[in-house]
């Protein structure tokens, strides 16, 4: 076997695949809830977000805009994550395979 079949068939990089599945999918999955909930609001109690706060704007604006900045939020998380963890993991084990 090569450094790089060694490296694929690792424990290590294995587990740093799972961690990486394991946080996307969460952060995903986030997103779905907060999103489907702003739309499954909307259908279900119209007369809610149409509520009036201050004289031009109605609540389901505000609501609207949270989603978009959660939806950056969940972003930032990810990178932060990926920048701390992933890359740092996945820097060890390149060199690992190169002094292979």
């Amino acid at each position: 076997m090569t450094g790089k079949q060694d490296l694929l068939e690792s424990p290590e990089f294995r587990q740093l695949v799972r961690r990486r599945w394991r946080v996307s999918l969460l952060l995903t999955a986030l997103l779905f809830i907060v999103y489907y909930g702003y739309i499954l609001l909307i259908a279900a109690d119209k007369a809610f977000v149409s509520r009036r706060i201050g004289t031009d704007t109605t609540l389901g604006i505000p609501l609207g805009a949270a989603v978009i900045v959660l939806a950056w939020m969940l972003t930032t998380a990810y990178v932060v994550w990926a920048n701390r963890h992933f890359d740092a993991a996945a820097d060890r084990l390149r060199e690992r395979a190169r002094q292979a």
